[in-house]
């Protein structure tokens, strides 16, 4: 019932394997509270083990990283798993950026800033819109099927 050979899996804490996948994919609620009822304890302590899983999955994957950065040259500060701060960051982001934009532009600042981002990535609009293509070519087999039930019906 233990996972006993992933290679994945931190050394230290021990997880059912159904747990771990559960974790793996995200879905905490659930991981608890099969944990606690599988091994009969309570939901702190089952919280608490999928903590320390978290962890110590967090820190084998960052030492991975490191190590993968320091073969390629890159600085281990250039990237990080941390959520809060990256959090914490995208919200000084949104704050500054709300305060600087007018509320009356609304829509064209919308507009304008996907139009700078496309921009940016390289994207040329096609010349005709997907939309205009698709009915196009509806229009072009509806007037084939009714030339050939003209000819068929005549």
């Amino acid at each position: 019932m233990f996972d006993s050979d992933s290679g994945s899996k931190p050394a230290k804490v021990k997880l059912p394997k159904t747990v771990i996948m559960m974790v793996e994919k995200g879905n905490l609620v659930m991981a608890i509270k099969t944990l606690a009822a599988d091994e009969n304890i309570s939901m702190d302590a089952a919280k608490s083990r999928i903590d320390a899983y978290e962890l110590a999955l967090k820190n084998e994957q960052q030492q991975k990283l490191n190590s993968i950065a320091n073969k390629q040259g890159i600085p281990s500060k250039a990237f990080s798993f941390d959520r809060e701060q990256a959090e914490d960051d995208t919200e000084h982001l949104i704050k500054r950026k709300v305060k600087s934009t007018p509320s009356e532009q609304g829509f064209q600042t919308l507009q304008d800033g996907l139009n700078n981002q496309l921009n940016d990535l390289g994207y040329k609009k096609p010349l005709l819109p997907y939309w205009v293509k698709r009915l196009l070519i509806i229009a072009i087999i509806m007037a084939g099927l009714f030339w050939i039930m003209w000819r068929v019906f005549s």
